[in-house]
């Protein structure tokens, strides 16, 4: 009897402790995706007491491309896919050189992850100095053309720049997951694919990166979802410019909602936008997981 009384009183406690949870999440996320759902179906610029009902106008409108959603969704995904694809592959190449015996490996590992402790818009500016001002006085004294390029003014240029800087900004998060991953890798595994004959490239490639699936796994989904809600670097720095060549989805649903207070169309960008990800997301960690190796 006192031992059901014990857990009717724990179950309870941990009911208890849970509700203040629940209700914050549901009112920070869960509630206002639902808010947002039905406004994407009204024309509300925020003000005005009641939305106008229009039915799928909104979305009509983005698909018809005669906004700039489209375009924002097109540099979001270059953005993104070069994101991944360079900070996975340098964060790996650096893990793995980091992962050596020799005496500054340790501050070399604080010096990577530095800048990813730092807030992404303190970042934007940081880069915006350098690109303007800093690379002009290089140029100034070396003579190079290369420092005296246009890095925000072309939009060729303002693209890659925009890319860098997030890319430097995150590399050493992806640094210390993979030197979790190849720390965890068994040594007599490797000491056996050299007893039997691999040289230091096939160990590598054909042991040690296979053993490394869940380490990829996790960098690839967490480089895959930074490079999609990209927004705050590019605000630093461009703020979409010039004209719309780093005008990314997220600064669009921004910009729609709260600079232009058109709050149905940014909310149908924004529900559009939740659909895409969700479906990359999950498509990715399918293809990402049947890559896994188990020990």
């Amino acid at each position: 009897m006192k031992r059901s009384s014990m857990k009717k009183k724990k179950g309870l406690e941990n009911v208890l402790f849970t509700i203040p949870a629940v209700i914050l999440v549901c009112m920070v996320m869960y509630i206002p995706f639902v808010m947002s759902g039905y406004y994407s179906l009204t024309r509300w610029n925020g003000i005005a007491k009641q939305p106008v009902f229009i039915g799928l106008e909104n979305f009509k409108t983005i698909l018809s491309g005669s906004d700039s959603f489209l375009s924002a969704m097109w540099f979001t995904i270059r953005y993104t896919f070069f994101f991944v694809i360079v900070s996975n592959v340098a964060a790996l190449a650096l893990a793995v050189a980091l992962t050596k015996r020799f005496r500054l490996a340790n501050l070399y590992r604080g010096l990577f992850f530095i800048p990813y402790i730092m807030s992404m818009t303190i970042v934007g500016f940081i880069w915006k100095f350098i690109f303007t001002s800093g690379f002009k006085k290089f140029f100034e004294l070396t003579g190079w053309g290369f420092w005296n390029l246009s890095w925000l003014g072309n939009p060729s240029m303002a693209f890659w720049s925009v890319t860098i800087v997030g890319i430097w900004q995150s590399l050493g998060f992806y640094i210390v997951l993979y030197i979790a991953g190849l720390q965890a890798v068994p040594k007599d595994i490797i000491e056996a694919a050299y007893v039997d004959g691999a040289s230091r490239r096939q160990t590598f490639f054909k042991v040690t990166v296979p053993l490394l699936g869940p380490s990829m796994t996790t960098c690839v989904f967490m480089s895959l979802t930074n490079g999609l809600k990209v927004f705050d670097i590019i605000l630093a720095l461009t703020k979409g410019g010039p004209g719309q060549s780093t005008y990314s989805a997220t600064l669009s649903i921004y910009n729609e909602a709260f600079t232009r207070n058109n709050y149905g169309l940014g909310s149908a960008q924004a529900i559009l936008y939740f659909v895409f990800v969700l479906v990359i997301t999950q498509l990715t960690l399918k293809m990402m997981s049947r890559k896994e190796v188990a020990l």
